[in-house]
């Protein structure tokens, strides 16, 4: 085998195996709705369940934090603040929202409304900096936002209240915008601190937050005061949609890109449709499938570059 022979084998393995890494990640995000709808039932509210989610996840971001500040610069107060700022942005504010959302809507509708986000950061740019939006990026935006319609009217069709159909959906779309927030303020942090480090940094501020609110709001007796199914399906979304996703994210993106990530990414909704309606009987109708193409649509082509 001639050296150009095997620097491409192992360029094609590189690609298979952050493609791989890339549907691990959208696997664990997508599945994350599921586990919050299978956990109400069981009475508890979000901010305990939240408050679960990111104890499980604690160990693993405390290890990664102190593991990449090993003998790199300590912070200055400015960067305390922006992790802070955007710690409580991204993982603690969007968490809640979402979780709260959830507690009115469907977990398809959710990922859908979620999936916004790419676009949220795009109009973000235009209010924020002034950017302009070009001819693609408004057909993208066109796209997504008449797939959300869609799967909105499937809900408030069969919705017995639609106010809380409008309600969940607010919540859930004041989530992606609290995560597009995130996103637009934390590619500076993540140039300076590198990628492992603000992550893990900005994971430790939603926690402390997530504590706050939970030690606020509720006792403390209602951590142990759950049926073995709530920890179970805490520690899932802790491992599984919280910990696994973020690293496999990562370790796809340095194999294959930002965008190809994005791109491979977008099986997401597709995923989150069909555990639903194995899973929680969720109804599964044209209406849906209409919004799920026409998001992944938008997507596709802002992602594109």
């Amino acid at each position: 085998m001639t050296p150009a022979a095997g620097t491409g084998a192992a360029h094609r393995a590189a690609h298979r195996a952050g493609v791989v890494f890339a549907v691990v990640a959208a696997f664990g995000f997508s599945f994350k709705a599921i586990l919050v709808k299978l956990a109400y039932p069981y009475g508890v509210d979000a901010i305990t369940l939240l408050a679960l989610r990111m104890a499980f996840a604690l160990p693993v971001f405390l290890w990664v934090g102190l593991a990449a500040a090993r003998n790199a610069p300590a912070l200055s107060r400015r960067d305390w603040l922006s992790v802070a700022a955007l710690g409580a942005l991204g993982y603690y504010g969007a968490s809640i929202l979402d979780f709260l959302g959830l507690k009115y809507i469907s977990a398809g509708l959710e990922r859908l409304i979620l999936f916004t986000y790419p676009t949220l950061t795009l109009l973000l740019g235009v209010v924020l900096h002034g950017r302009a939006v070009t001819r693609r990026e408004g057909v993208a935006l066109a796209l997504c936002y008449a797939g959300i319609a869609a799967a909105f009217a499937h809900d408030l069709q069969f919705a017995g209240d639609r106010a809380v159909v409008w309600i969940g959906g607010g919540f859930v779309f004041a989530s992606s915008v609290s995560y597009a927030l995130y996103l637009s303020g934390s590619a500076g942090m993540i140039g300076k601190l590198g990628a492992a480090r603000f992550t893990a940094l900005a994971m430790l501020v939603s926690t402390a937050a997530t504590g706050g609110h939970f030690l606020a709001t509720q006792p403390l007796a209602a951590l142990v005061a759950q049926p073995w199914p709530v920890y179970a399906l805490g520690a899932a979304m802790g491992v599984f949609c919280t910990v696994l996703p973020v690293f496999a994210q990562s370790a796809a993106i340095r194999r294959i890109g930002s965008g190809p990530a994005a791109l491979v990414g977008m099986v997401g909704p597709l995923l989150t449709i069909a555990f639903a309606w194995l899973l929680l009987d969720e109804g599964f109708s044209t209406a849906q499938m209409i919004g799920v193409a026409l998001v992944v649509a938008g997507i596709a082509i802002v992602s594109r570059r």
